[in-house]
């Protein structure tokens, strides 16, 4: 019957294509406005493109420079007052809420575009159809949704045209920058929603892109999954990508106990690999030793503070510091663990100094922790001499 639709699929059936076209939607976001438009971290074959414009403009009604101009924004601004869409500043109801009106009004800052949206397609089918009529691919989809699924794609249109601004607009900007995981202390509140980036094609990996933003590829850790990167894979093997950046891996060549140039240069390329290691290696271990000793009035406070001393000090707050300050004045191996860890952070943030000032610092930083008579410190002062740009035999 007319009402059934061409396919004349179960109710089933129909939800499972539903899944597979909000899939494709997601993938169209990810690979293509995401880490090809917005990032270039792979390269895609001019037909894929055109598939995936084609596709936002049927399922989104989004243009690809507008969604680039934000998201580069997003990045340059991340949770400042300039951030089209932080839920640092805005709020995470509003951003949850509203993700799509604040896309959409960012979306008219011409200056947004002009400074942000380079480098984005202009050629005639940009600018006569898919720019033009933004709601037609819209209409197009509804009419394709009745035509293959009868009644039941009234439904599948909608959810379709929710898809996105749940879960891309309002999960990954709102709580993507609240909830979750940390693997890396980058400057801004990002976190991985989960550790298996199915649902939303590996987006839910944010804090592992905002430390890593030109990365093709945003798991990191071993039992991290990024779905978005299999099918960049997939690409690659059909020749239809080629990948161009992806996270650096931090190389050790055994026995090597020299610090050099190449080894300082090394450690600022992997500087929040080894942060991450820090806290793992030299705070966890500090903290659980002075958990034993310190007396049992003070042992809450040890708890509740012990994440702080590896959060990145911008994201600290008033109430934050007066914690860490109060467990320093009970502990003086955390004072010398926390202030070693600040001393590290900032010789790595001046990245672009004089590489012969950057050696001098890294060694005394070394020479000092070694010295330091903490175990777990020198035993990473050590480990950092055996970091090269190049694996070992290369």
């Amino acid at each position: 019957m007319w009402y059934d639709g061409l396919l004349d699929l179960s109710a089933w059936q129909v939800a499972g294509a539903t899944l597979l076209m909000t899939h494709v939607t997601i993938l169209s976001v990810t690979i293509y406005l995401h880490r090809y438009s917005a990032h270039r971290s792979l390269e895609l074959h001019p037909a894929v493109k055109h598939f995936f414009r084609l596709w936002l403009w049927l399922s989104t009604g989004m243009n690809t420079r507008e969604w680039t101009a934000i998201h580069r924004k997003h990045h340059a601004k991340c949770d400042t007052a300039e951030d089209p869409h932080s839920p640092v500043v805005l709020g995470l109801g509003t951003v949850m809420r509203r993700g799509a009106e604040l896309y959409r009004k960012e979306a008219d800052n011409e200056q947004t575009l002009r400074m942000y949206g380079k480098n984005c397609p202009d050629d005639w089918i940009e600018r006569k159809l898919y720019t033009r009529f933004p709601m037609g691919g819209i209409v197009l989809m509804a009419l394709i949704d009745l035509a293959l699924f009868g009644v039941l794609g009234i439904t599948v249109w909608a959810v379709q045209m929710m898809w996105i601004p749940v879960w891309a607009a309002g999960v990954v900007n709102g709580l993507g920058h609240a909830v979750g995981y940390r693997n890396f202390e980058c400057r801004d509140a990002a976190t991985n929603l989960v550790p298996w980036g199915v649902l939303i094609g590996g987006e839910e990996l944010h804090n592992n892109h905002h430390t890593y933003p030109n990365s093709a590829k945003l798991s990191v850790r071993r039992f991290e999954f990024d779905i978005g990167w299999f099918w960049i894979r997939v690409l690659s093997a059909l020749r239809l990508a080629k990948v161009q950046r992806i996270a650096p891996v931090p190389h050790r060549v055994q026995g090597k106990s020299l610090l050099d140039m190449d080894t300082a240069l090394a450690l600022v390329n992997n500087r929040f690999q080894l942060m991450a290691q820090y806290r793992r290696q030299v705070i966890a271990p500090s903290v659980r030793l002075e958990l034993s000793q310190v007396d049992a009035s003070v042992r809450h406070r040890f708890r509740r503070a012990k994440r702080l001393l590896a959060r990145e000090t911008s994201l600290l707050s008033e109430q934050h510091q007066a914690r860490i300050e109060h467990m320093l004045e009970h502990s003086q191996a955390l004072k010398v663990i926390y202030e070693k860890r600040l001393a590290l952070a900032q010789i790595w943030a001046k990245a672009s100094a004089n590489g012969h000032d950057l050696l001098g610092a890294t060694g005394q930083w070394i020479h000092e922790a070694e010295a330091s008579g903490i175990q777990a410190l020198r035993d990473f002062a050590q480990q950092l001499k055996s970091y090269s740009l190049r694996p070992a035999g290369h």
